[in-house]
């Protein structure tokens, strides 16, 4: 199958399609990359390479709004606006990512359910029977490897609601209790929350380091 990461990105950047809902326009958006050499494997890879970029940036925001979390239980009454202020940014800053994390996970799994959907519908197009067997042999691995790495992706996107539920939680909190004693509240949710983060984080690791193995699969395939 024609391989397109010998081609200049810029191509491949210029006709990735926007999440669409209508099948037609999804065919229509594949026809024209596959006149350019760029196939759904293509695009699957690329979209893969994305939610593993996506979920790094996203364990990083975490760590961040982790950290904001931190500084607001030593901080003074006097710099308590100024904190609230750093904590909801990282809060905000977290939630977007998270958001860009799912949106990327669910492109993931549109292409790759056409993907394997026209390859399962070519196999009845081999007339040669040992080289569909082989090709349905190789439907079949592929399958395997992509729910095993779904299965980590999705994971790492459920651990995420916990964490900003309890982020958005305390960012509520402070807003309506700018004072000391709302900080002598918050000391004791610290060590909680950063299992929380601690957890978050290996997920996120444990899925990028399958998309890796995947990307690097489906290369030499």
């Amino acid at each position: 199958m024609t391989s397109v990461f010998k081609r200049p990105a810029l191509i491949l950047a210029l006709l990735m399609p926007v999440p669409v809902l209508v099948t037609g326009c999804a065919t229509a958006a594949y026809n024209i990359q596959e006149k350019f050499g760029i196939e759904k494997r293509d695009i699957l890879v690329d979209r893969v390479t994305g939610v593993a970029k996506a979920q790094a940036e996203a364990k990083d925001e975490f760590q961040d709004a982790l950290e904001a979390f931190r500084s607001v239980v030593a901080v003074d009454g006097g710099a308590l606006e100024d904190t609230y202020d750093d904590l909801s940014k990282a809060y905000k800053r977290a939630d977007g990512q998270a958001s860009d994390v799912r949106a990327r996970v669910a492109s993931v799994k549109r292409v790759a359910r056409d993907l394997f959907k026209e390859w399962e519908g070519e196999l009845s197009s081999y007339s040669d029977a040992g080289l569909r067997r082989v090709s349905e042999q190789q439907l079949r691995e592929t399958q395997r490897q992509y729910e095993a790495l779904t299965a980590k992706m999705d994971a790492a996107t459920a651990s995420m609601d916990p964490v900003l539920s309890v982020f958005s939680d305390r960012v509520l909190y402070l807003k309506h209790n700018l004072n000391a004693r709302a900080i002598a509240a918050l000391d004791t949710e610290t060590s909680s929350l950063e299992g929380d983060v601690a957890r978050l984080i290996a997920e996120m690791e444990r899925s990028i380091s399958a998309a890796d193995a995947f990307i690097k699969d489906m290369r030499v395939t």
